[in-house]
């Protein structure tokens, strides 16, 4: 998979989500993921446009993907937020069903879309690329030291399956498994993809209330300590609403909620200002701060070291500088060529 995108930023980059935002360009700049933010991009309409008119749905995010295909060819597109990568890859997947769907709404933009780029978000990119998982680990100065990450996906990120085509739409793992390579414990929980209420939480609060509360139980029952997501609305929810939680259920949950991209910038040194984790309403600094441990340095037992393989299946011991021949068992002299018998250490 390439490490180049064409980026959509989704309007949460620049208000409720800023911290995934500034984290998010700070952790590619570490890996060395190029994005190229799409020029005159606009809201995708999550979450509520395709509830109100279908075609309004589609057309939203369809113009910011048409300028993608104008300005940034043969990009893929990126979009960090989960709710934005939804509508995204939804009218991506609407308008390859058929030409007649794509006629529609090329027409409905009033400009060419040919549907061509694929549309990836943030988290799958990283998990799914060898090249930049070598890269966040070769980056890290610290690490989770075994932090007890409850990883929430939320309900759209890995949702319609058909869609996403991405991880597994009740127990994804990819979150977890990008976690781990941080040094952190993620534990199985039962509410990865369940709903956090995205909108109820303003049109019918004490039912999305209810929800936040059954979803902070489950990480509390499953030994969490803290939460980690990939989606601003959800980070939002689970954040801001959990006083209001513990003050309607007379409950005392104390979660501090991450971005993913959060806790991966700190273990590369980032500070938290630099994230925006001091934005966060439920108070999320000291817990981070006090995760970071020094990386574990394997033990080497003295006279055991092993030796290096070369390209040519020759075995070059690592502390005499000495060449091994794989067939004849002779050392060879990395000074001199000369050959002597005995066994490399």
């Amino acid at each position: 998979m390439t490490t180049e995108f064409a980026y959509y930023p989704g309007c949460a980059a620049c208000s409720t989500g800023l911290s995934y935002e500034m984290s998010s360009q700070y952790l590619s700049k570490q890996i060395g993921l190029k994005l190229h933010e799409i020029p005159d991009w606009n809201c995708c309409g999550a979450s509520a446009a395709h509830l109100i008119n279908h075609d309004l749905g589609l057309a939203l995010p369809a113009r910011s993907l048409a300028i993608s295909e104008e300005k940034l060819p043969g990009l893929d597109v990126v979009a960090t937020c989960a709710a934005c990568f939804s509508r995204l890859k939804t009218t991506q997947h609407h308008v390859a069903q058929s030409e007649e769907n794509r006629a529609h709404v090329s027409d409905l933009i009033e400009r060419e879309y040919r549907g061509e780029a694929n549309i990836f978000s943030l988290l799958q990119v990283i998990a799914e690329n060898e090249e930049l998982k070598e890269a966040l680990v070769a980056n890290l100065k610290k690490t989770l030291g075994g932090l007890k990450v409850a990883c929430y996906y939320g309900c759209v990120l890995v949702r319609p399956v058909e869609v996403s085509g991405f991880d597994d739409e009740e127990n994804p793992q990819s979150m977890d498994d990008i976690m781990r390579l941080a040094g952190a414990e993620p534990v199985d929980w039962a509410f990865k993809t369940e709903c956090c209420g995205a909108s109820l939480q303003v049109t019918a609060p004490v039912a999305g209330k209810v929800m936040v509360e059954k979803i902070l139980h489950n990480a509390r029952e499953n030994g969490a300590e803290v939460i980690a997501t990939a989606c601003p609305l959800c980070q939002l929810n689970l954040d801001m609403r959990e006083k209001e939680v513990n003050r309607m259920a007379g409950t005392s949950y104390d979660f501090p909620v991450y971005y993913f991209t959060e806790l991966l910038s700190m273990c590369m040194g980032a500070s938290p200002k630099q994230l925006g984790i001091d934005k966060h309403y439920h108070p999320a600094v000291v817990c981070a701060e006090s995760s970071l441990k020094e990386p574990e340095v394997p033990e080497v037992d003295e006279g055991k070291i092993p030796g290096q393989v070369r390209n040519d299946g020759k075995v070059k011991s690592a502390d005499d500088g000495k060449v091994k021949s794989a067939d004849d068992g002779k050392v060879k002299s990395a000074d001199d060529g000369t050959d002597s018998e005995g066994g490399a250490s």
